[in-house]
């Protein structure tokens, strides 16, 4: 399933979204009785305001990630211009080293990857870069994303169909959210070859600490 979703979403754009989605309703639901403790509290009312908003914020996290592949997009092209714009017996490497020297290709032999580089420099100056434009691809990333962040609040809302005392529902959707936040940090972990219990209670841990932190300040 992850195969999947991770052709469009890189895994780190995942694991951002289902935190964004899950810290937005728990910042409703635990906010709720915080900010008015001595008040009932109508939690399908709190459960609807929250599925609302992260219908809201799916919306605009989809648009961003749209504006964010084509804001990448067209900064390679403009890399690939200016190497093409070249003089074949003056090519300038460096802009092809800061956009690719670091991570992995630090283990290379500098030699080697001096002549990678020359190689894709080589290319490029062979021919233009083609037009910048959404593709499909795009559009479904941006519908997983506008998915996932929509996602999260539908495990929220299972409480209130089986409990019918909306203060016990909304505890239990309370309680249901903060361990997704682990099993999401549990799963992370598993995917980076980190400790899955400690990267689950690093990710609960600090979900729970940004909703305190967002709601004092009107989060």
């Amino acid at each position: 399933m992850f195969s999947k979703l991770h052709r469009n979403l890189d895994p780190i754009e995942t694991l951002g979204e289902l935190i964004f989605g899950l810290i937005m309703v728990l910042t409703f639901t635990i906010g709720a009785r915080l900010l008015g403790a001595d008040e009932p509290t109508d939690g399908r009312e709190l459960l609807i305001a929250a599925i609302g908003c992260n219908i809201a914020w799916g919306i605009i996290d989809g648009f961003l990630f749209l504006l964010g592949r084509v804001f990448e997009r067209r900064r390679i092209a403009s890399i690939h211009a200016a190497l093409a714009a070249q003089s074949d017996h003056a090519m300038d490497m460096e802009p092809l080293r800061s956009e690719l020297d670091g991570d992995l290709t630090e283990l290379g032999n500098a030699e080697d990857r001096e002549r990678f580089y020359a190689s894709i420099a080589a290319a490029a100056h062979r021919s233009k870069p083609g037009p910048v434009r959404v593709t499909l691809n795009d559009l479904s990333g941006a519908a997983l994303v506008f998915c996932l962040v929509v996602a999260t609040a539908i495990p929220a809302a299972v409480p209130f169909m089986i409990v019918s005392d909306s203060y016990v529902a909304l505890r239990v959707s309370n309680t249901i959210l903060v361990g997704l936040l682990f099993l999401v940090g549990f799963w992370w972990g598993k995917h980076i070859g980190a400790s899955p219990g400690l990267a689950g209670f690093l990710i609960m841990a600090i979900g729970v600490v940004l909703v305190l932190v967002a709601i004092p300040l009107g989060g």
